[in-house]
């Protein structure tokens, strides 16, 4: 509704009634069909998964930059690896946390995900070793306050 509000430039307060009770509507009929749970909505992640995108962040830029090197100089960089690594995560919204941050990150790609393993193709060994280590899923399992 902010967005609309935002970019429409229709202030009344007819239309503002009208828009507070569609998504009060709207929030009912998801509530009362069982649409929003707890891992459709993890707020219950709070502040952890901001410092965990953070730190994802960084992690992206420093394979952005790997990739680069991988394209400037494929034949002294390059050397692709599929491997299969173990899942700790216990929920399937910290597995899929997981599966999609090591997609994010350039240069790897989440081929299948099991339900303790994760295939993995990546574009150089190293950062294979980068997953292999266990860094980023160490981070997940503490982000989702799995032990």
């Amino acid at each position: 509704m902010a967005v609309w509000l935002l970019l429409s430039g229709h202030y009344t307060p007819l239309l503002i009634g009208f828009g507070i009770a569609s998504c009060l509507l709207s929030a009912l009929i998801a509530w009362r069909m069982a649409v929003v749970d707890h891992e459709g909505h993890p707020v219950h992640l709070g502040p952890k998964i901001i410092v965990y995108w953070g730190w994802l962040l960084v992690e992206i830029f420093k394979a952005n930059l790997d990739v680069a090197k991988c394209v400037i100089f494929p034949a002294k960089y390059l050397r692709p690896v599929m491997f299969t690594t173990k899942v700790s995560q216990k929920s399937d919204l910290g597995k899929v946390i997981y599966a999609n941050s090591i997609t994010l990150t350039p240069g790897t790609v989440t081929v299948d995900l099991d339900n303790d393993t994760v295939m993995v193709h990546a574009l150089t060994e190293a950062s294979a070793d980068g997953i292999k280590n266990g860094e980023m899923d160490r981070r997940v399992t503490a982000v989702m306050g799995e032990t």
